[in-house]
This record gives C-alpha cells, structure tokens and sequence, in this order.
C-alpha cells in the first residue's frame, strides 16, 4: 500500500519514538517522527532528531531516495569534514554514500524516502 492521503495536520499529535537501533545510522537518543510510511516499499516521510552531542558510527547507503531539509540545529559529516545547518537540503539518490555524524548542538531534520520507478 503506499503512503496514506492526509491534508494538513499538526505534527505534534505525532509523538517521537526512539529510532531502531541496528546500524550505524542511530545512535542512542536519536528520535524519529514517521509521519507517513509506506509499509510495502519500506520508505517513510518523518521528522529525525539527533540529540546534543549524539554521534554515528558508521557510513550509510540505501538503496532508496532521500531526500532531508535541516529544520534545525547542525549535523557534521565526519567523512567529508563538512557541517550543514538549519535551512540546508539534500536529495540522495540510491547508493550515495553519507556520514557518519556527529551533532555538537543538536539538529532536527524533515526526510522524504521513495523508490523511483
């Protein structure tokens, strides 16, 4: 099935749940909104937040789009040696190589996550 129709809602009747822990794509006290998720293709659009100091242990690939609007805060990509802040936007395609992270101040981001077809 893929993702639900909604009109507007506030985000806030949404609560953050801890982030699956697994990969190197979470670190402890990270959080995630899913705010819609399309259960057959696996792919979600959520709201993530990386807490003060949380720091990733690895490089990530998907092999799905991504694409991340920093909403707040910074995020610091060790292997590039590089920080994006609040207002930024990345579109990922499948396979690109990020992280990993460190977030000295925290940062919440908006993602989008879809296969093309």
């Amino acid at each position: 099935m893929p993702k639900a129709e909604y009109e507007f809602f506030n985000h806030e009747a949404v609560s953050w749940t801890p982030v699956e822990a697994g990969s190197g794509a979470a670190a402890e006290g990270m959080v995630e909104k899913i705010l819609n998720w399309d259960e057959e293709a696996g792919v979600s659009t959520r709201m993530l937040k990386f807490p003060p100091g949380v720091e990733t242990s690895e490089v990530i690939f998907h092999d799905f789009w991504e694409e991340v609007f920093i909403l707040e805060g910074e995020l610091h990509d060790k292997s590039i040696s590089t920080t994006f802040t609040a207002g930024m936007y990345a579109c990922r395609p499948p396979g690109m190589p990020h992280g990993p992270y460190i977030s000295p101040i925290g940062c919440t981001t908006f993602e989008v996550r879809y296969y093309r077809k």
